[in-house]
This record gives C-alpha cells, sequence and structure tokens, in this order.
C-alpha cells in the first residue's frame, strides 16, 4: 500500500473567540498564552514535530497578530542582541513556520467552511487539520502521522469523555480496535440522546483531500453551520477511517477553566519556575 505523505496542515484560526470576552476583542484568542507561549505556537510546533512542511493559516479579520507573531522581528532582535539577551531567548521569538500561507474565512460559516478556504492550497495532498484551542502535550499530531503512515485514508484524534459530555463533541461510532487504533464506523456531530460511543475528536485530523469536493457541497448542519464532521462522515466505507487514541495530556483552551489548568500544569512542568508555582499553589489551598 503507497500512502502519500502529510506535508500540509491547516490551522483554522478566523473565530470570534467570544468566549474570552474582553481579552479576545482587540487580540485573537489564538495568540492567549500558556505561560509564556501562544496557544497558536503549540499548535505549529506540533505540527512541524510531526514532519509537515507548509503551514496554513485560515484567518479572519482582525487576525494581524498571528502573522506579525510568525514574521522576523527585526528591531526587537537588534534590541535584545545590543542588550546582550541570549540566543536562547532570540531563537525563542524567531518563529519559522514551514511556508507560511494566509488565506480568508470571510463568513463564519463553521470549521467545514474554514478547512474548504485552504482547498486551492491542499490542492490533492492529504493534509492535516490542528484547532489551537485544544493544547496537546506529548506529540499527538505526530504519533496521529506514524499511525496513518501504517493505515492510510483518514486519521482522526479519539479521547475518551464522560457519557454526561458527549453531546458537546463530534462523536466516534466504533468498529473493530486494534491497540490505540479503533475503526471508524460513523461519526456524529454533538449528539443528542444516547450517543454511539464516548470518543470524541479532539481538534486533529489527517484527511484525504476528496473531502474537499464533498464541503464544496456541504449543507448545513448543527447550529446552521457547515460541520466538517459531516463531510468526513461520507468518506466513510470509501476510504479507510481511523480514530487514534493518544496517550499524552489534552488541555481544552476553548474553555476558561480548562485554560487556566494548562497554564497551571505546564507551568508546574517547567524547571524553572515550577517549584515556585507548586509552592504557591500547595499554600493557596491550604
Amino acid at each position: 500500500m503507497t500512502v502519500k505523505p502529510v506535508k500540509k496542515a491547516v490551522f483554522p484560526v478566523a473565530g470570534l473567540g467570544t468566549r474570552f470576552l474582553p481579552a479576545t476583542k482587540a487580540m485573537p484568542k489564538e495568540m492567549l498564552t500558556v505561560v509564556d507561549k501562544p496557544l497558536i505556537q503549540y499548535a505549529v510546533e506540533e505540527a512541524l514535530e510531526a514532519g509537515i512542511e507548509q503551514i496554513i493559516f485560515v484567518t479572519g479579520r482582525g487576525k494581524s497578530a498571528l502573522e506579525d507573531h510568525f514574521d522576523v522581528s527585526y528591531e526587537l532582535e537588534a534590541t535584545m542582541k545590543a542588550r546582550g539577551k541570549s540566543m536562547h531567548l532570540i531563537e525563542g521569538i524567531r518563529q519559522k513556520p514551514g511556508s507560511p500561507v494566509y488565506v480568508r474565512q470571510q463568513e463564519p460559516l463553521g470549521l467545514g467552511h474554514a478547512v474548504w478556504c485552504a482547498r486551492e492550497i491542499v490542492g490533492d495532498e492529504p493534509f492535516a487539520v490542528l484547532l489551537p484551542d485544544e493544547l496537546m502535550v506529548g506529540g499527538f499530531m505526530r504519533q496521529m502521522v506514524e499511525a496513518y503512515n501504517q493505515v492510510g485514508g483518514n486519521v482522526i484524534g479519539a479521547l475518551e469523555v464522560p457519557d454526561s459530555e458527549t453531546d458537546k463533541y463530534g462523536i466516534i461510532s466504533p468498529g473493530q480496535r486494534d491497540g490505540r487504533l479503533t475503526e471508524v464506523l460513523a461519526l456524529v456531530e454533538k449528539p443528542k440522546g444516547k450517543a454511539p460511543s464516548n470518543l470524541m475528536i479532539p481538534g486533529r485530523y489527517i484527511l484525504q483531500p476528496e473531502v474537499m469536493k464533498i464541503l464544496d457541497a456541504q449543507e448545513p448542519g448543527a447550529g446552521g453551520e457547515i460541520q466538517l464532521t459531516d463531510a468526513m462522515a461520507k468518506l466513510i466505507g470509501t476510504q479507510p477511517f481511523h480514530g487514534f487514541t493518544f496517550d499524552g495530556a489534552r488541555h481544552d483552551c476553548g474553555d476558561k477553566a480548562g485554560w487556566v489548568q494548562a497554564n497551571i500544569a505546564l507551568a508546574l512542568a517547567r524547571e524553572d519556575i515550577g517549584s515556585a508555582v507548586r509552592d504557591y499553589v500547595r499554600a493557596l489551598i491550604g
């Protein structure tokens, strides 16, 4: 079986971030920091670690800070060098995602529509999709690419959630399981009533380009939006389709509590500030 390598990744970053107002009134939600790094940078680094070569940002109005962040800031770098700042800090600022491309989603018509906006750049190649709101620790996309290279087709993230929360997510109807791979028989977006499983899709996808043709004619689904889940469901039965269970940590940074928890978790794991934060948390909870 010949499997085309995954070299392109789409980042839908056109959302308004209303759950984090007023912080996101003038700042993209993807620029919210976890400790000292914005969410979008964590996601881009995850993609680059997985061997992705081209980064595709689907942006909207008011998102220029994203482009600036991944650009070279000559003035800042010159000032840091003149002040004798370490090269480590300079390299941390100078982010270079592979061949970044920016396209506009002109209307907020849903995740499926956002992905569709990147169709001309994706072309006829398989591609990854990463939602920066979902901060993954442990190399989720790298593990997914490794699994994809074995089975081909479409591979999406799969994580277990409590049954009481299945109506918040796209849910997998599972078939046979082989280790951390699960055959996908169907997909349901935010199911009402009894869900087919408690396996949700946590914002990580590897998809074949045929999904773009489906999105061309996709009708609005749940919430009146063009749902990526609905389009993916139409690929099932025509191409291999698997869910892949991650063995690292997931932080839902689209939620205020999840974002605060991510800051604490990643701060505690840092050598430079972990002990100070740990002491403070212990004192705080008595």
